[in-house]
C-alpha cells in the first residue's frame, strides 16, 4: 500500500469512527449535539437562517447557502463563519451552491417565475454577479450540479409535461436551456425537491442523475450525457403524494449510488426511506434497514466504500454496508451533508446549524 493509500485509509477509518461515536454519547436534550470530541460539532454561524445549500470544498473551506438571501463562507474549518451575502437579495431563498475553491461559488436561488436565479462570484463572496433570472413562469429550479469547474446543470420543475435542464460550459457565467427531446415525460403531479441541493447530482464527466417525488412512483432519471438524453427508472420509495418521493442522491462513482427520502411532514411516516443502486441508477432497491425517518441528505464517506450519512430534521444515520442498513447516530436537525475528498464531513440545517464531523485529537 502506498503512503497515499495509507492516508486515505486513515481519513476514512477515522470519519467512520467519529460517526460511529456519537452512538456512544447521547446529546444533553433533543437536537442538541453531543459533548464528546468525536462526531458532529457545531460550529458559530451568527444567523437563524436555515441552511439547504452545503458546498465543503475541503477540510478548512466551506460555503452554505439558505433562507432570506444568507450566503456564508469558512475558511477555517468552522471555526469562524463570514457573511458573504449577495447585496440586496434579502428576498430570495437559496437552496443550492456549488464551491470550486475559496473564491469561486455558484449559488441558485428557487422560486416560480424570476425567483428563480443564478449567482456567481469569483471573489470569495465580495461581489456577486446574476448569471441567469429565469422569465418563464411555469418553471420552478430546484437544485444545480457541476461536473467540474467549467460543466454543470440545474433542473426546473416540469415545463409542458418535461423537466428543463438548464446547462452551462463557462463555470456558471452563461446558461442556456437544452432542447428536451431526450426527456422522457414527467408523471402527474411530478416534481423535484428543493430541500437540500441533492435532487441533481453528478458523478465523473458525463453522468448526472435527477431525483423526483409527488407522482404515482418515486423516480430517478439518469444522463450519460450532460442532459441530453435521460432515462427514468422506478424507485421502492414511496410517493403517490406531493410530500412524498425521492429528496436527495449520491452516487461515489458511475455505478454506485443511495437515495433518500419519504414524507416531509412531521405527522407522517416514512417507511422505505433509502434505497441503493449498484449499476448506474438502471435498477434500485430498498435499504433492508432504511433510515427510520424522512431524510433530506445524503453523503459518501471519503476513500471508504461502503459508509455514508443521511441527515434529516430528526437526525443522522450511518450506513457502512452501502446503504442497505441504516442506524441512527445522533438526533440533531440537518437538511444537507457533504464530504470533501481530503476527508471532511459537514452538514447544516434551520436555525443557523452548520456541523461539522470530527474524530479525537
Amino acid at each position: 500500500m502506498t503512503s497515499m493509500g495509507k492516508t486515505r485509509r486513515t481519513m476514512s477509518v477515522g470519519l467512520i469512527g467519529a460517526a460511529l461515536a456519537l452512538t456512544l454519547a447521547a446529546p444533553a436534550r433533543a437536537g442538541e449535539t453531543p459533548t464528546a470530541a468525536a462526531g458532529w460539532q457545531v460550529t458559530p454561524t451568527g444567523t437563524d437562517a436555515r441552511f439547504r445549500g452545503l458546498a465543503p470544498v475541503d477540510r478548512r473551506t466551506a460555503w452554505a447557502a439558505g433562507s432570506k438571501g444568507t450566503v456564508l463562507r469558512t475558511t477555517d474549518g468552522g471555526r469562524s463563519w463570514r457573511n458573504v451575502s449577495p447585496a440586496g437579495a434579502g428576498d430570495l431563498e437559496f437552496r443550492d451552491v456549488e464551491a470550486f475553491d475559496a473564491r469561486r461559488a455558484v449559488v441558485l436561488a428557487i422560486g416560480e417565475g424570476e425567483a428563480s436565479r443564478v449567482l456567481r462570484t469569483e471573489d470569495g463572496g465580495a461581489t456577486w454577479t446574476e448569471s441567469f433570472r429565469n422569465t418563464d413562469a411555469r418553471a420552478f429550479y430546484d437544485c444545480m450540479t457541476f461536473f467540474d469547474h467549467r460543466h454543470g446543470l440545474a433542473m426546473s420543475d416540469p415545463v409542458d409535461g418535461k423537466y428543463r435542464i438548464l446547462s452551462t460550459r463557462d463555470g456558471g457565467r452563461s446558461w442556456q436551456v437544452l432542447p428536451d427531446a431526450g426527456m422522457p415525460d414527467a408523471l402527474p403531479g411530478e416534481a423535484g425537491f428543493a430541500a437540500s441541493g441533492q435532487c441533481l447530482v453528478s458523478a465523473g464527466p458525463r453522468d448526472v442523475w435527477l431525483a423526483t417525488g409527488g407522482g404515482a412512483t418515486a423516480r430517478v432519471l439518469h444522463s450519460a450525457d450532460r442532459g441530453l438524453t435521460w432515462t427514468a427508472t422506478e424507485t421502492p420509495i414511496p410517493a403517490g403524494d406531493p410530500a412524498r418521493g425521492v429528496f436527495g442522491l449520491a452516487f461515489r462513482d458511475r455505478a454506485h449510488g443511495i437515495a433518500v427520502g419519504g414524507d416531509y411532514r412531521k405527522d407522517q411516516p416514512s417507511p422505505r426511506a433509502g434505497a441503493v443502486s449498484t449499476d448506474g441508477g438502471r435498477t434500485w432497491h430498498g435499504s433492508a434497514t432504511p433510515p427510520p425517518a424522512y431524510r433530506s441528505g445524503v453523503a459518501w464517506l471519503p476513500h471508504a466504500k461502503a459508509a455514508a450519512l443521511a441527515v434529516g430534521p430528526t437526525g443522522t444515520d450511518l450506513t457502512t454496508d452501502g446503504g442497505r442498513t441504516w442506524r441512527t447516530i445522533d438526533t440533531g436537525s440537518y437538511d444537507t451533508v457533504g464530504c470533501t475528498p481530503d476527508g471532511s464531513c459537514w452538514a447544516s440545517g434551520e436555525k443557523g446549524r452548520i456541523a461539522r464531523l470530527t474524530t479525537k485529537d
